[in-house]
């Protein structure tokens, strides 16, 4: 786990968000490739793929305001701060420049924020509010430039795939997403204070805070892992595919059940609905939008 992978004029560099503009880097960068062999130009997607980081961030953070369960602590952050308690360490109270409670154990917000909601780079995205965002305006944006539809996003899903891998890598680096306690071979630890261990203490895992965490899986490492073999397998499929569109299709059914078998060793705190994880209610509805496309897509 390493948060801050460096400091320029004091001012820290986010693992996370470094390795978020990386990925959508490399996969502009495939995209605009795979694009120039398809004979379209590959401008169009390195236009996309700047507007997709804006439309990303936006979706993924307007999706964990609303679906993550930290809804109306952004609401009291702005009417009344003493409503919201964070479930963290004295000393991590005091650095955050916020009130301890001695008698409730929590800390409080010393002043109103009304903008915390908007503070994406504190933390706090959830990955498909952004595919959804940046779908929209891809559909929109490449028809828009003549390209067809689905001989575009069949592009686009690889180079969705591909960022994906570097996107868990920061999650991994970051220590979030992290997973559930394991005693497996797989198991790994994240340092005192990181997430893991927070969440373990809070939930009376750990006998005191500021302990390593106990091995979890790092569910993290297996998304990224997952996502590489997804990709591999649309590049090999890309000269195959049957009908176009396929591709994009494919990445999305592989992707929903990767994400949905892996929510179930998931342990940080994120929305529900309907008794599911947010995550496996979209994955559900993800593979219902690919069976019909398929079938409608299959016919021409």
């Amino acid at each position: 786990m390493f948060p801050t992978l460096a400091e320029i004029f004091g001012e820290p560099i986010p693992a996370y968000f470094t390795m978020l503009l990386v990925g959508f880097a490399v996969a502009t960068w495939l995209c605009a490739r795979l694009a120039k062999q398809e004979g379209i130009d590959p401008n169009t997607f390195i236009d996309l793929g700047l507007f997709s980081v804006i439309f990303g961030v936006l979706g993924a953070r307007a999706l964990h305001v609303f679906a993550d369960g930290y809804f109306w602590d952004y609401v009291h952050l702005c009417t009344d701060p003493t409503r919201v308690a964070w479930e963290i360490t004295a000393a991590q109270c005091r650095e955050a420049e916020a009130i301890w409670d001695p008698v409730r154990q929590v800390c409080q917000p010393a002043e109103r924020d009304c903008l915390a909601w908007a503070a994406f780079w504190r933390g706090g995205l959830a990955y498909y509010g952004g595919l959804i965002a940046a779908s929209v305006f891809g559909v929109w944006f490449v028809k828009r430039e003549g390209v067809p539809l689905r001989k575009g996003v069949d592009i686009a899903g690889i180079g969705i795939c591909v960022g994906l891998i570097f996107g868990r890598i920061g999650c991994f680096l970051g220590g979030c997403c992290f997973g559930t306690h394991t005693d497996g071979a797989l198991g790994l630890r994240f340092p005192a204070f990181s997430p893991a261990s927070e969440s373990q203490w809070r939930a009376g895992l750990l006998p005191q805070p500021g302990l390593e965490s106990l091995p979890v899986h790092p569910t993290q490492l297996y998304e990224a892992i997952g996502c590489a073999l997804i990709a591999a397998y649309l590049l090999w499929l890309r000269p195959r595919k049957k009908f176009q569109g396929q591709v994009m299709l494919a990445f999305l059914g592989l992707y929903a059940i990767l994400r949905f078998v892996l929510e179930f060793w998931r342990a940080d705190e994120r929305g529900e609905l309907l008794g599911l994880s947010t995550s496996q209610a979209l994955g559900i509805a993800a593979l219902a939008l690919v069976a019909v496309l398929w079938t409608r897509w299959q016919r021409g």
